[in-house]
């Protein structure tokens, strides 16, 4: 009888975490270039769908013409004002919520945990390092107001190692990728936490650790999720 009473439990226990698993979440990842937010994505994805949930990984800017244009200034094959950049940006991230064949609220609506490399939190630390930080909430603001995530995970990590990863991994340096203006941005991104801690729920991990570390301080941050 105890044996048998155990083996239900137990399925109890199992079919509990299983549902838990099938919510399905939206999630961000923030950090400085070469941070390593798209290795904790991956590692973090081929959990969840390990556990049977089903995931899709997205970024911004994105592939869309926006998102194109976005990337040339990143790469110098086009110029522009940094509060151009910073209005592209809107309208790609605007584009990544609604658009009617991959969007972000129809993954959503479709059972996926979306999981995104960048969201409106880049655009708060990156562009407020050349303009006024309450102007780049207030453009953003329909954005927010659409879908927050139900969890930002800001891989916090020292800019010199940042820009040390990213010579050795690159052939172009992008557009704000210095070791000065990434420490501008790492600031503004502790300022933004800060201010936001009553409207935002965000993980902070730090990015200093092994990947390893940093994974599993993520699954536990994710677990308390689901």
């Amino acid at each position: 009888m105890l044996r048998l009473f155990l083996t239900k439990i137990g399925l109890i226990i199992n079919c509990t975490i299983i549902y838990r698993m099938k919510k399905n979440l939206f999630i961000a990842f923030e950090g400085i270039d070469g941070s390593g937010k798209s290795t904790q994505v991956k590692l973090l994805t081929d959990r969840l769908i390990k556990e049977g949930t089903k995931v899709y990984n997205t970024f911004e800017p994105t592939k869309s013409p926006i998102g194109s244009i976005i990337r040339d200034i990143f790469t110098h094959k086009i110029e522009a004002d940094h509060r151009t950049i910073a209005g592209l940006f809107v309208a790609d991230r605007l584009d990544h919520l609604l658009n009617k064949t991959d969007g972000i609220l129809k993954k959503l609506d479709e059972g996926y945990t979306v999981i995104t490399d960048r969201y409106y939190f880049s655009s708060y630390a990156y562009h407020s390092v050349h303009m006024d930080l309450n102007w780049v909430i207030e453009a953003n603001a329909l954005s927010a107001g659409l879908l927050r995530p139900d969890l930002n995970i800001y891989i916090d990590i020292d800019p010199e190692l940042s820009m040390d990863r990213l010579n050795k991994g690159r052939s172009i340096i992008e557009l704000y990728e210095t070791t000065d203006n990434l420490q501008q941005v790492r600031n503004k991104y502790l300022e933004v936490i800060a201010v936001l801690k009553e409207e935002e729920k965000v993980l902070v991990i730090d990015g200093n650790a092994s990947q390893e570390a940093v994974a599993a301080k993520i699954w536990e941050g994710i677990s308390a999720q689901f």
